[in-house]
């Protein structure tokens, strides 16, 4: 029987990695933790929590699309990081919503990868 423990990493597939890690880390202000670069090709690995989100244009048969996964980030404050992402100019591929459980929208990175901003309730 396969027993999982853990998400151990939600990868992205990106074109510009200086686009992608401008989003990510300026927009999002997530830090790098790991960085591998071999011949312009990068993987770039973010540590949240017990999981790690990674962004990479190591395989150009890895491209990015908004029908594919996507990650949801936990944020502390909902509607600061929405007013955050707005000014920033972020496309919103899903307006905010309110599940009764929680608050979500989606948001896309520069290469549209469908990224979730996320608020649970406090019971």
């Amino acid at each position: 029987m396969i027993r999982i423990n853990e998400v151990a990493f939600t990868g992205y597939p990106v074109t510009d990695m200086p686009r992608a890690r401008g989003f990510y880390e300026d927009v999002l202000q997530l830090k790098p933790a790991n960085v591998w670069e071999n011949e312009g090709r990068h993987w770039i690995e973010y540590e949240l929590g017990p999981s790690t989100l990674a962004i990479s244009n190591m395989w150009p048969t890895w491209r990015p699309s908004s029908d594919g996964p996507c990650i949801a980030f936990e944020v502390a404050d909902f509607d600061v990081a929405m007013a955050e992402l707005r000014r920033r100019g972020v496309k919103s591929a899903l307006e905010p919503i309110d599940s009764g459980s929680c608050q979500l929208a989606i948001v896309a990175d520069p290469d549209g990868n469908a990224v979730v901003i996320h608020r649970r309730k406090q019971s």
